[in-house]
């Protein structure tokens, strides 16, 4: 049996099943050592990617597919799940335990993720959704002596359990009414002669609806708030970078390979979701004075400009979408790393937007990379940001939705407020109480990073990332 096709998840399975071990025998003081092995056993997934073959096509039963696609996504779920493990080292610290389940968790949700993003069976997919989803339970619910933690979990598996039965009872119409369970017989059933029956076309708004729960698009996107503002700040980091990359791929995937035939029952669902997403997520967090709930409203407005692409439905529309959100995972993790150095002088979390007051005379190089953080949300150029907005755009323009590309523009323009009165409370209000020093040279130096790669910096990077764009959505077409 061949398993160089899925052997960055046999690395990740395995792994995490012996830190689980560890864990257990260990106890909780082996909470660094099993963060480190966490991090290194992600790189060593992701560096296993580069030797898995990713033009092998389906394997397994045609339960899942090894191409290009899989393996960007792969790669995003991955750095994005270290880069959550190391932040998480340093602020659990701080406050609370820092037990060594929680990389264990990480692990496992990662795992799900690269399930989801290489499913081409509906079966695959709910098992890694699933996968991904029971572990992110737990985690927004990690700091047990927190009330909002406990809130936060709660309301995560109570949704999350409505929107998983969505998405299984249309896996249950599109196997009942095109008797199969893969991708390519569910696409051939709505290639036969005439119009799809009722069943296929309740089946897809069914299943759409369980992603978009997933992927915190409108009108299922009403646990995002509760949930990031509740849940630790590091998870809350994780959440709106690899479990989002894994939904939205899923997602592309399922459209283009499953649903291509019927691209124009499934195109007026993810219009409606992406100007929804957009307006909300801009106008909902005007009056937001919590960093983290405003932080995921503007990842529900974005994930909206990513649907925008997805709605082209065409080679171009998906490589826009994977260009947006491997921009968008840089951009959204420098932001939360610089939510975790928000701390007072007692050492404790501080999410009080106007304690950002005058950061630019107590802190000024924290600020400035605040600062390119929310310019390159806004889509504001030159910061890199503004591009991926950019390519998604022509991308609805090339496939004659022009009306879906000028409300996306418009709604850009909304949602910049918000970024603006955050770098205006930075730089020209009186001065708020210094934030205490942050001693964590590690996260400091990926806050550095990730600040070059979305400043002006990055559009040396268009070139390499836009090939690799271009070849991943060119593997499902």
């Amino acid at each position: 049996m061949n398993v160089a096709p899925i052997l960055p998840e046999i690395i990740l399975g395995i792994g995490a099943i012996v830190l689980m071990l560890v864990a257990a025998f260990a106890g909780r003081r082996s909470g660094g050592f099993t963060s480190w092995a966490a991090v290194l056993l992600l790189i060593g997934a992701t560096l296993a990617l580069i030797g898995a073959p990713s033009e092998a096509g389906a394997v397994y039963g045609g339960l899942v597919t090894a191409d290009f696609f899989g393996a960007f996504g792969k790669s995003l779920i991955f750095l994005a799940s270290a880069v959550a493990i190391i932040a998480a080292h340093g602020w659990f610290e701080r406050g609370t335990e820092h037990s060594p389940e929680y990389p264990v968790l990480i692990l496992f949700s990662a795992l799900g993720g690269a399930v989801m993003v290489s499913a081409i069976s509906l079966v695959t997919l709910y098992i890694g959704l699933e996968l991904l989803s029971l572990a992110g339970y737990v985690l927004a619910s990690y700091r047990r002596n927190d009330d909002r933690s406990a809130e936060a979990g709660l309301k995560y598996f109570l949704l999350g359990a409505l929107a998983s039965g969505i998405l299984l009872y249309g896996i249950s119409l599109l196997y009942g009414f095109s008797g199969t369970m893969n991708f390519n017989g569910i696409a051939a059933a709505f290639e036969r002669g005439g119009p799809p029956s009722l069943g296929l076309l309740f089946g897809v708004v069914f299943v759409l609806a369980g992603v978009a729960f997933k992927i915190s698009a409108v009108p299922f996107h009403f646990w995002t708030p509760d949930v990031y503002e509740g849940a630790p700040t590091p998870v809350t980091a994780f959440f709106a970078s690899a479990p989002k990359v894994a939904a939205v791929l899923l997602g592309v995937r399922l459209c283009i390979d499953a649903l291509g035939p019927a691209t124009d029952a499934w195109r007026q669902i993810v219009i409606f979701a992406a100007l929804a997403s957009i307006f909300l997520g801009a106008v909902a967090a005007y009056g937001q004075t919590n960093i983290k709930r405003l932080l995921a409203y503007s990842s529900i407005n974005n994930v909206g400009f990513a649907l925008v692409g997805l709605a082209a439905g065409t080679p171009v529309g998906a490589s826009s979408v994977l260009f947006y959100m491997a921009v968008y995972v840089v951009m959204t993790l420098g932001a939360f790393l610089c939510v975790l150095w928000m701390r007072d002088k007692d050492g404790e979390a501080v999410e009080d937007i106007y304690a950002l007051s005058g950061l630019s005379q107590t802190r000024p190089a924290f600020a400035v990379a605040l600062a390119i953080f929310m310019f390159s949300l806004a889509g504001i150029p030159p910061l890199f940001g503004f591009w991926p907005k950019l390519l998604v755009f022509q991308a609805a323009v090339d496939a004659g939705l022009v009306a879906l590309a000028v409300a996306a523009i418009v709604g850009t323009v909304v949602g910049a407020y918000y970024y603006l009165k955050i770098v205006k409370i930075v730089y020209f209000d009186e001065a708020a109480p210094a934030f205490a020093r942050v001693r964590q040279p590690v996260q400091g130096a990926l806050i550095f990073l990730a600040a070059v790669a979305v400043s002006p910096l990055g559009y040396l990077l268009i070139g390499p990332l836009q090939s690799l764009t271009d070849r991943a959505a060119g593997s499902i077409f």
